[in-house]
């Protein structure tokens, strides 16, 4: 989400007065229960609803199973362009016309594409929910797709490719660089972002099949939560998205990386930025196991907020930074996700402090989890900062976050309920389990690193050199 959008469902939220905790509980020993009706239609759209009354607010997200790593080989990018290729208009509803109609009633919405899903979200008064229904269900059956449309958002698309990565210092570090450094795998390691060249290449045909491989009822999921009545709200969805034809099932490529035994460690030049940056990477245990718990808790102990352990020791201990970044999924969160995944850390410094520098001291971090286990003090502070984290997103924005999170586990698990077990399963990480993964995954072996050099001079230089006015 762009923090344009960020402050604008803040600002809505806070007129609601949703940016309370409501009715959930973040308190130590008290876990929350989400509601969840689950059901599917008999085309495939699988459908999970959480009422809640807090507010008389309503959220809408439909997520469809395709991101960045599954397009197609020759159309880098194209994941992101048919994203924007979603909001040129449909049959009933002509470009810009949806958009006036969730804004003229008070709501916001937008859209992004992430890994493995690409989503579209509405947050409006309850009132509107069958007509955002309506909408939504009008662009997944007759999305307007014309030569003109396409031109357009290539266009546009290639300028943001520009804007964001192109000509930004540390543009696209370390999201999209990392992955196409550390991984193997096709899938997982090309530039999500598109090259231009791919993105200028995409005709009519390709969008066209890529709405019809991907955008179907049988490839997606609708999450709605707010203050509604579920009985009626089942109706419309009937209504609406029933009649929308599945398509075969979308085949799945193989998304397995390679057992990584070597470190790696790459340079690159960024010839806008003006100090050097280091990131490092570990591949991570596959999604939903006790491993990847453990690692949600040692991401908490070692990269999450002031007292988290690398930034005591590279910003409070050693002066190396302001500030260190990084975590699980950089474009989501720890669990929206399905297939391959890096934990990274990164970090801008002076010149004056040499890359072997920073790395010896986050690899003494790093080997004081992998030689010991934590403590329990530590383990319960990891636990209530994810739990303080994640209750917040349960509650914001009139349910956002707890809607993207029952659309993922309904995507990729077939079910939303597990919204429900993640504090239990988080709860069962004990500290010999978060040694063990660390020892397995938080090897030096496991590890790729990226330094980037500053190919612009430092401001003060250019003001010397007769930089500026």
């Amino acid at each position: 989400m762009s923090p344009l959008m960020q402050r604008r469902l803040g600002a809505v939220a806070m007129a609601l007065g949703l940016l309370t905790p409501a009715a959930i509980a973040a308190t130590s020993g008290s876990e929350f229960t989400v509601p969840i009706t689950y059901f599917k239609l008999p085309n495939g759209l699988k459908v999970a609803m959480s009422r809640d009354t807090t507010a008389p607010v309503v959220v809408v997200a439909v997520y469809y199973n395709i991101g960045f790593r599954i397009e197609p080989k020759d159309r880098t990018g194209f994941a992101h362009l048919f994203e924007h290729l979603m909001f040129e208009g449909s049959a009933n509803l002509p470009k810009g016309a949806f958009d006036k109609l969730i804004e003229g009633n008070g709501g916001v919405s937008n859209g992004s594409t992430r890994f493995d899903f690409t989503n579209y979200y509405e947050v409006v008064p309850s009132h509107v929910l069958e007509t955002m229904l309506w909408g939504e269900a009008d662009r997944m059956k007759n999305l307007a797709l014309t030569e003109e449309n396409l031109k357009n958002q290539q266009g546009v698309v290639g300028n943001e490719v520009k804007v964001n990565v192109l000509n930004r210092p540390y543009g696209g570090f370390p999201w999209l660089d990392m992955p196409q450094y550390a991984n193997k795998n096709w899938y997982n390691a090309h530039n999500f972002y598109g090259d231009l060249a791919d993105i200028e290449a995409a005709t009519l045909k390709d969008a066209q099949d890529f709405r019809h491989t991907y955008y179907a009822p049988n490839n997606a999921a609708l999450a709605l939560v707010g203050d509604f009545d579920e009985a009626q709200a089942k109706k419309w969805v009937e209504k609406y998205f029933a009649g929308i034809p599945a398509v075969p099932p979308v085949p799945k490529p193989d998304l397995l990386e390679p057992l990584q035994e070597k470190e790696q460690r790459f340079t690159k030049v960024d010839k806008l930025a003006s100090k050097p940056a280091l990131a490092i990477a570990y591949h991570m245990p596959d999604r939903m196991t006790p491993q990847h718990y453990a690692m949600v808790l040692l991401d908490q102990i070692l990269l999450q907020g002031d007292d988290s352990l690398l930034t005591q020791e590279l910003v409070r201990k050693r002066g190396f930074t302001d500030s260190v970044g990084g975590g699980i999924n950089l474009l989501g969160n720890a669990f929206n996700y399905n297939g391959p995944m890096l934990w990274m850390a990164n970090l801008i410094h002076d010149a004056s402090v040499k890359p072997d520098q920073i790395l010896s001291a986050i690899d003494s971090i790093i080997d004081s989890v992998r030689e010991k286990p934590v403590t329990s003090e530590q383990l319960s502070r990891a636990l209530v900062k994810f739990r303080t984290h994640y209750y917040q997103d349960l509650t914001q924005f009139g349910g956002l976050g707890r809607a993207d999170l029952m659309a993922s586990f309904a995507l990729f698990d077939d079910n939303p309920a597990l919204i429900n077990s993640l504090e239990h399963d988080l709860r069962s990480v004990t500290p010999e389990l978060i040694q063990k993964t660390a020892q397995d995954f938080l090897r030096p072996t496991n590890r790729t690193i990226l330094i980037v050099d500053a190919g612009a001079p430092p401001k003060a230089e250019a003001a010397k050199t007769g930089g500026g006015k």
